[in-house]
């Protein structure tokens, strides 16, 4: 199971009591906790391993702690057994008055026994966890990101050995923290620097860490001060409208999206001819995002890329078959679209692209309960961006009834309402799913089942032909009717 943190708001809000922290803490010891953090720009990649020991019989629930800060920005989370690609089970245990931390409980497939040891691996994705140091940048100047958390792992359990590493895309790091006051957990050195890894520790016997005391006495700020050499984009808004017809076997799927780039604000004027010829010569600015890379669905055809002024044809696309019944396809179409003007810090872009795609890629019929079931993807992922704000739109044939939809992640609300357009008569019903917080871990599939009955197959013909003959109708009826003020 994979828990969004953002869905998890409205459990806080009823009001869950977390559980005793106390009696948590005779269920397990850690001997050892290993911290990687992956740095970046709008996304930073958490992976921390937990090896376990039972300290009773039948231990099976053990509590991941995140601190407030983490809390905040944690948009994916998720666990599972080293060496195992199941997903365990979490479920959200509310905030801990005690700590400040946020409890979530992770089930073992099976009970541990007295001395028993099992290695849990738990990933987590922040988004907006970095921003640009200095926070004003020129055309030409290097971009710098910092990120700052706290520098022992929250946990309700005795840790023998934890140790916490922070790598840098770049090598070049122009600062870190140097923790003091930890002499009590370490004999050795308390931070090293090798290439772009920073490791705090090894630490040893440190206790619970999300008692009151341990987290005002021993709790330390840990910054990292490193160089980055990609934009650090974010998508503000996307709006997917997916549009199912059986008429034309056609599914259309269109993004309003609105970009942003959260780099170093742009210090004095944008140069054309400065940018063009840091290009020429292959040095292109590190916080400029230039163009775009995106991979769409195989089988596309009729894409469409378009801003506020009109098309834009600075855009290169690469289809890819679409895959055949009951095989995989690894392939995607690729697209190479180019803003018309490349994208400094705090710099805006909106634009709108679409395309369409045989509906027989997507869809299915179940003649056993006469239901037809579609499969619309949640988004198109752009690599390294934030979605902070996701409505997604699928809209169904007109006429169909008993409409039930299957997310891939819980949204943070849904609705089905009426959807009008052309020709059409009462409207067709159309899935709404609000989202916040995308990442790149969030693809996946909705999954829509519904029935169309025969009347409402013939409904939209119906309605083109009444409209047809009542033209005919009132033009042959106006070739007879004398409207004419005056006779001659």
């Amino acid at each position: 199971m994979v828990l969004h943190l953002r869905d998890c708001l409205s459990l806080l809000a009823l009001g869950l009591l977390a559980p005793s922290l106390v009696e948590a803490g005779h269920l397990f010891e850690n001997t050892a906790i290993v911290r990687t953090i992956e740095l970046g720009g709008s996304l930073v990649q958490v992976t921390t391993t937990y090896a376990v020991k039972a300290l009773e019989d039948g231990a099976q629930v053990y509590t991941i702690a995140l601190g407030a800060r983490e809390h905040e920005r944690v948009s994916w989370l998720e666990a599972k057994l080293k060496g195992q690609s199941a997903i365990l089970p979490i479920e959200a245990e509310g905030y801990d008055d005690e700590s400040g931390a946020f409890l979530y409980s992770v089930e073992f497939p099976s009970p541990l026994n007295v001395n028993g040891t099992s290695n849990l691996i738990v990933e987590t994705v922040e988004s907006h966890a970095t921003y640009p140091w200095p926070k004003q940048a020129s055309q030409s100047d290097p971009q710098s990101l910092k990120y700052e958390s706290d520098l022992f792992v929250f946990t309700p359990y005795h840790t023998t050995v934890e140790r916490i590493k922070y790598r840098s895309p770049s090598p070049t790091i122009h600062s870190y923290s140097f923790p003091g006051d930890v002499d009590e957990f370490t004999m050795e050195a308390p931070v090293t620097k090798s290439g772009a890894t920073i490791t705090y520790g090894p630490y040893h016997n440190i206790p619970p860490s999300t008692s009151r005391e341990f987290v005002s006495e021993k709790q330390r700020n840990v910054a990292v001060h490193y160089n980055y050499d990609s934009p650090v984009v974010e998508v503000v808004k996307l709006k997917r409208a997916a549009e199912i017809s059986h008429w034309g076997a056609n599914l259309n799927i269109e993004d309003n999206i609105h970009l942003r780039n959260a780099g170093p604000t742009l210090k004095g004027h944008f140069s054309r001819l400065e940018f063009q010829a840091s290009n020429f010569y292959g040095r292109p600015p590190s916080h400029v995002l230039p163009a775009l890379t995106l991979h769409l669905p195989a089988g596309i055809h009729s894409a469409y890329y378009y801003d506020l002024i009109g098309n834009v044809s600075t855009s290169h696309l690469r289809t890819a078959r679409s895959p055949i019944k009951g095989m995989q396809n690894s392939q995607a179409s690729v697209l190479e679209l180019r803003p018309r003007y490349p994208l400094l810090g705090s710099w805006n872009y909106s634009f709108t692209l679409g395309w369409d795609s045989p509906l027989a890629d997507y869809a299915g019929f179940d003649k056993a309960s006469g239901r037809y079931v579609v499969g619309v993807p949640l988004m198109t992922v752009i690599p390294g961006a934030v979605v902070d704000e996701a409505e997604i739109k699928i809209i169904l044939p007109e006429g169909a009834t008993e409409v039930d939809f299957f997310p891939p992640f819980p949204p943070i609300e849904s609705e089905i309402i009426t959807h009008v357009t052309y020709l059409d008569t009462v409207g067709r019903p159309a899935v709404v799913l609000e989202y916040g917080r995308l990442t790149h871990k969030h693809h996946g599939t909705i999954l829509v089942t519904y029935k169309v009955p025969l009347s409402a197959h013939l409904k939209k013909p119906l309605a083109v032909a009444t409209a047809f003959m009542g033209l005919f109708v009132l033009g042959f009826a106006s070739k007879r009717m004398d409207i004419r003020i005056q006779k001659k």
